[in-house]
């Protein structure tokens, strides 16, 4: 996901600065890429149906999971932001560093325990998963294994989001360490990998239009995220590798939303969370942003939710321990920069 911050000034707003965030009918969303990729995409309906319902322009600012993260964390002592979309272990980082304040939105008590942060900090508000792509036109099939990714044929035609940057970049390195049984069995494949590594990258997205082009056949990413791109990127294809126990595996990789403590415009960032939140937002989460609802009452029953579950059958879901990964997080991205760095 991206390293630069790509601010989009979305429905007639005013250049960001002091004389816009000074205005009572603003708020600012600082989120994780993704969402608003497409034509429609899922952000672009819903700040459109809120402007015109409450009158509340938005301002949006879109960069990588961390990225989003870390400019609320810089911004602290004079706080832009009002609401914060990203995907773990940011999320968690962000509200135990003190970036967040609590909110229970409209509705809560629609989602699972499990989707819900215990002090009430953030929600889930789409689940997602990691997934790689790859060129179909250039590949006649998928790459079925980890280890067929390391083929010489990938060499310099293979790349993947930077761990610890990028939020899908950080999940693949978790499903590695999940797939080889071990971080040190998943950081040996890594290092393995860098042989075919095109180069780091701090944007997951950027990567969907190289592959459809064939500048690289092989790239990670997310399947809200893909499937979204694969709109006007026809040559690519979603897969999910087996690791060498023969078994496809992933996890759930959720869009979270918080209120960012001290934000300016806290009880439009509010409205804002109830609204992305709202039975009529989550009805459109499969048919437009290709991901899954999070509240029970809500059923899709549209082309793209049936696409999305075919796509995860045989595809084994695990639950990583957010609480451990962010406690491990530095070491792991540390020991996985001196493992790719010994090649």
């Amino acid at each position: 996901m991206k390293s630069k911050l790509t601010l989009i000034l979305a429905f007639a707003l005013t250049a960001i600065g002091g004389s816009a965030l000074a205005q009572s009918d603003v708020v600012t969303l600082y989120a994780a890429d993704g969402l608003h990729d497409g034509n429609p995409s899922w952000f672009g309906n819903q700040f459109a149906a809120f402007t015109k319902a409450t009158g509340i322009k938005i301002q949006y600012i879109e960069a990588g999971s961390s990225g989003v993260a870390d400019r609320i964390a810089k911004e602290k002592s004079n706080t832009q932001a009002d609401v914060l979309v990203t995907l773990p272990p940011f999320m968690q980082r962000a509200a135990a560093d003190g970036l967040l304040q609590p909110y229970t939105p409209a509705g809560a008590d629609k989602l699972a325990a499990r989707d819900k942060d215990p002090k009430g900090l953030y929600v889930v508000m789409m689940n997602n998963y990691p997934n790689f792509i790859y060129n179909s036109a250039a590949l006649k099939d998928a790459p079925k294994t980890y280890e067929d990714l390391l083929d010489p044929k990938f060499k310099k035609k293979l790349q993947y989001s930077t761990p610890g940057q990028a939020g899908d970049g950080t999940a693949l390195m978790l499903q590695a360490f999940h797939a080889f049984g071990s971080k040190q069995a998943g950081l040996d494949y890594l290092r393995k990998l860098q042989a075919n590594n095109l180069g780091p990258s701090a944007s997951t997205g950027k990567l969907t239009a190289l592959v459809n082009k064939g500048e690289i056949y092989v790239a990670n990413g997310d399947l809200q995220m893909n499937l979204a791109q694969m709109r006007n990127n026809p040559n690519v294809q979603v897969f999910f590798p087996a690791g060498p126990n023969g078994k496809r595996s992933v996890f759930a990789l959720p869009y979270y939303i918080g209120l960012v403590a001290n934000a300016p415009h806290a009880e439009n960032g509010k409205k804002l969370i109830d609204f992305l939140m709202s039975e009529a937002a989550q009805s459109e989460v499969s048919s437009v942003a290709q991901g899954f609802p999070v509240r029970s009452d809500v059923h899709p029953t549209d082309d793209n939710f049936k696409k999305l579950n075919a796509m995860l059958e045989g595809v084994e879901i695990w639950s990583p321990d957010w609480a451990k990964v962010l406690s491990d997080l530095q070491g792991d991205v540390a020991a996985y920069n001196k493992a790719i760095s010994a090649n």
